[in-house]
C-alpha cells in the first residue's frame, strides 16, 4: 500500500556545549541573535505526529501537544525538522510568509481548509545555514510548512505567532550524519529557539491493523521495537538508536524507511550532559505506529 492510499483509507475510517562554533562568523550569528531577548536554555522536542487528522481532531495526543507547550518557555522562533521534507542536500525555509502545505490526499475538506499562517524567519534561516558547517545548506523559498510541522504546532501555538523555519532531511545521508549535523545547532537553544523533530518512532503503514484503528494496540514486533527504543532513550544509549539498522528484525519492521525516525536523532543530538529526558503521548496506534514523544529539558 502506498502512503497516499493509506492516508485515503485512514481518512475514511477516521472521518551540551552552547558556544558558537569557532568556524562560524560571530558577526553573522549576531545578526539574528542580537534581535532576540535574553532566554533560558530552551528544551528540545520530538513529536510523534501520527495521522494528519490529528490537526482537526480532539484526542489524547493533541491534548498532550497542548500540555507540553504550557511546560515550555515561550519560544522566540521554532526550527522544525519534519519527516515530510526530504531533499538531496540540506535546505532551510527562508521566506517571510511560509505557505501551509497540505501534503496528503483523500481527507475531509475541513483538513484542507486549515491554514497555519505563522511567519517565517529569514534571519533564523541564514543563521542556521552558517551554523551548519558539516553540510552546505541551501536557502529555500518554495516549500513552506508541511503537515509534519503545522499539524502539531497549531495545537501548541494556536495563535501562529511564533516564527517557524523548517529544515529538510538529506535522504542521501546515513543516521550518524544527521546526528552529527544536529549537534551543530546547539547554540540556538540559548537564543530562544525551540527545536522540534516531528515524525514517528515506529511507522510502518503497510502493516496497519485496520480492525484495531480505534484501540491502543501494537503488533508484537512493534511493541518489541518500541520497548527497546524507550529503554535506549532512558538509558542514554543514543549510539544504539543511531545504529538502528543493527537492532534486529523488530527494528527493521518498525523503520522500513528512515524519514519518520530520523527527526528523533536530531532531537537526541541536542541533549546536554545535565539535561533530562522524558516521554509523553507514549501509546501505539493501529498496530504499527507509535505516538511516543520526547521532551528534553535543560539541566
Amino acid at each position: 500500500m502506498t502512503r497516499p492510499q493509506f492516508f485515503k483509507s485512514l481518512a475514511a475510517l477516521f472521518a551540551s556545549f552552547t558556544l558558537v562554533p569557532r568556524t562560524m562568523n560571530a558577526t553573522a550569528f549576531s545578526q539574528f541573535t542580537d534581535a532576540l531577548q535574553p532566554s533560558p536554555k530552551m528544551p528540545v522536542l520530538f513529536l510523534g505526529h501520527g495521522s494528519p487528522m490529528n490537526a482537526i481532531e480532539e484526542n489524547e495526543f493533541v491534548r498532550g501537544f497542548r500540555k507540553v507547550a504550557t511546560m515550555l518557555p515561550k519560544p522566540q522562533a521554532i526550527l522544525c525538522i519534519s519527516a515530510h521534507w526530504e531533499t538531496k542536500g540540506t535546505l532551510v525555509t527562508a521566506m517571510q510568509h511560509p505557505k501551509t502545505i497540505h501534503d496528503f490526499g483523500g481527507f475531509p475538506k475541513a483538513l484542507y481548509d486549515v491554514q497555519y499562517p505563522a511567519p517565517g524567519s529569514p534571519e533564523l534561516a541564514r543563521t542556521t545555514q552558517k551554523l551548519l558547517q558539516k553540510s552546505k545548506v541551501g536557502l529555500d523559498d518554495q516549500w513552506g510548512l508541511d503537515h509534519g510541522a503545522w499539524s502539531v504546532l497549531k495545537h501548541m501555538y494556536p495563535l501562529a505567532d511564533v516564527p517557524v523555519v523548517q529544515m529538510s532531511i538529506d535522504y542521501t545521508q546515513p543516521a550518524a550524519y544527521h546526528f552529527e549535523l544536529a549537534q551543530e545547532l546547539t547554540a540556538l537553544r540559548e537564543k530562544g529557539v525551540l527545536i522540534v523533530g516531528s515524525g514517528n518512532m515506529v511507522h510502518n503503514l503497510r502493516l496497519v491493523a485496520w480492525d484495531k484503528l480505534h484501540e491502543s494496540y501494537a503488533h508484537d514486533w512493534a511493541l518489541e521495537a518500541s520497548t527497546k527504543m524507550k529503554n535506549f532513550l532512558l538509558d542514554g544509549d543514543f549510539n544504539s538508536l543511531i545504529q538502528f539498522q543493527k537492532q534486529g528484525n523488530a527494528f527493521q519492521l518498525a523503520i522500513p524507511t528512515p524519514e519518520h525516525y530520523l527527526p528523533l536523532l536530531y532531537t537526541l543530538a541536542l541533549k546536554g550532559n545535565k539535561d533530562t529526558l522524558s516521554l509523553f503521548n507514549d501509546k501505539p496506534v493501529a498496530g504499527s505506529l507509535t505516538m511516543t514523544s520526547v521532551k528534553i529539558d535543560a539541566g
